[in-house]
């Protein structure tokens, strides 16, 4: 099992648009693997429904805990915990 401290970089916070890329990006990339999200409030979640996400409530500068445990954990806990903190621009900006 691997922890990850990760803080909210999207200025909106983690809502329904960034929700559901990192849901995808779990469904899609790393499909046995667990996470879980711990939020300020010790709060947590798995990462198995847009919902459970969107239910934090994460908001910009927030921090939270990212726990990973299955197959690929450090890459899965990479590339995943870099979602949490990366900015989304919706819609993108050319």
């Amino acid at each position: 099992m691997i922890e990850k401290n990760v803080k909210i970089h999207n200025k909106a916070g983690i809502h329904c648009r960034p929700a559901s890329v990192i849901l995808n990006t779990i469904n899609d990339e790393f499909p046995d693997t667990d996470f879980t999200i711990i939020n300020r409030d010790s709060e947590e979640t798995e990462l198995n429904s847009i919902l459970n996400l969107i239910s934090l409530g994460l908001h910009y500068k927030d921090e939270a805990t990212l726990r990973v445990e299955g197959e690929d954990e450090e890459d899965a806990a990479a590339k995943i915990a870099g979602m949490f903190e990366y900015e989304f621009d919706f819609p993108p900006r050319n």
